[in-house]
């Protein structure tokens, strides 16, 4: 019996990933975890095979597709050898689009939305500041009308894909304290006062250019707004749930291919006489690392089925994805260090791709919503 993770498209569709991330990825990912960047022409090359924009509608350049695809692409990613961070990088535009195609202009749509979906652009996301992250109300670079365009002031931290970017979706401040008064505009990089100060060197993470931006009185076209001033927040909480949703399928898939690469390794490895999977220690490993991988491939896998179409407001879809978030990135937690544990001495070589997973997972609690934010969240909308 066919379900609707297996029908023969979806099929087709992981074989491509597959085929292409062993092809154009993997033989390339050392040389850009040494160099801490990803070539744009791999943009390209994706688009051209038709899988970089699953998910996005076909009229805004996209590919097609559902959540469902979408979550597809990020499963095989990972299973055929790719990273959390290539995965990270090239898919940027994932965070950084879909505020603009589902609420800005057709202007721009077509200045920012096709171009970055075939490959042509790469936009990042400005949200996280020095002083503001997890609690998005608190952001305080401002904005300020000045006739036909807005002046910007301020400073962004932590934006993904803001080194080698066009564009960065910015939030910002228009109006009043608090969530009520944020705005999205969209801040093309070579705009006048607008500067990566530095690019941020990270523990994981290593191919996918993390930055530091600086916003000196950077004038900005009022076109460039997306949709209404002071609806920045809800814009923003518009996506929460298809993003945290990403993060917990690439928890699992990470974890899976951790676990993948340590069985593959305990069956070949011997110590004192036997092979590492034959010691009863180990084997119980490997079944707990596959329970916590199941299990939170399962949960996020069922709310993924849920989102596709729903209201994006559905306080209960929000919070289980919350909890989704969470319980995958617990199992990756739990299956990556045991992973390099029972890898021993080469698990804590750069050579060793569990050493990659082991330090790239490390950022899944944190960004997307910080686990213990992600409680608190759940907390309150389970009225506790």
């Amino acid at each position: 019996m066919t379900d609707q993770w297996t029908t023969p498209e979806r099929k087709a569709l992981r074989e491509s990933v597959t085929a292409f991330v062993k092809s154009e990825i993997v033989p390339n990912l050392p040389e850009w975890e040494r160099s801490g960047a990803i070539p744009r022409d791999v943009q390209k090359k994706l688009a051209h095979a038709g899988l970089l924009s699953i998910g996005l509608p076909e009229e805004q350049g996209g590919d097609g597709g559902d959540l469902i695809d979408a979550t597809i692409v990020c499963e095989a990613w990972l299973e055929a050898g790719g990273s959390g961070g290539t995965q990270a990088s090239i898919f940027t535009h994932l965070i950084s689009i879909p505020h603009i195609a589902e609420n800005g202009s057709q202007y721009l749509i077509d200045r920012y939305v096709k171009p970055t979906a075939q490959g042509e652009l790469i936009g990042s996301l400005g949200v996280t500041e020095p002083g503001a992250g997890s609690d998005v109300a608190s952001i305080t670079t401002k904005a300020v009308r000045d006739g036909d365009h807005y002046v910007i002031n301020g400073a962004k931290i932590f934006i993904t894909s803001s080194v080698r970017g066009d564009f960065v979706t910015t939030l910002v401040r228009t109006g009043e304290p608090g969530s009520g008064g944020l705005s999205l505009i969209v801040v093309d990089k070579d705009r006048p006062g607008f500067t990566v100060s530095r690019k941020l060197d990270k523990h994981g993470w290593l191919s996918s250019d993390t930055g530091e931006l600086s916003y000196q009185d950077v004038r900005v076209p009022i076109e460039n707004l997306v949709g209404e001033e002071n609806q920045g927040f809800y814009y923003v909480a518009q996506q929460f749930i298809t993003e945290r949703l990403g993060l917990a399928s690439l928890a699992y898939s990470t974890a899976q291919r951790a676990l993948d690469l340590t069985v593959e390794y305990a069956k070949v490895r011997e110590t004192f006489g036997k092979p590492l999977a034959q010691h009863q220690v180990i084997r119980h490993k490997l079944v707990e690392m596959h329970r916590l991988t199941h299990d939170a491939r399962t949960v996020t896998r069922t709310l993924v089925e849920r989102a596709v179409g729903a209201d994006k407001t559905d306080l209960s879809l929000i919070r289980d994805a919350a909890l989704a978030k969470n319980t995958a990135v617990k199992a990756v937690e739990y299956v990556a260090n045991e992973a390099v544990q029972i890898h021993g001495g080469m698990g804590y070589m750069r050579e060793s791709e569990v050493e990659m997973h082991y330090r790239d997972m490390r950022i899944l609690g944190i960004g997307g919503g910080a686990t213990e934010v992600m409680d608190e969240l759940a907390g309150k909308l389970l009225g506790f």
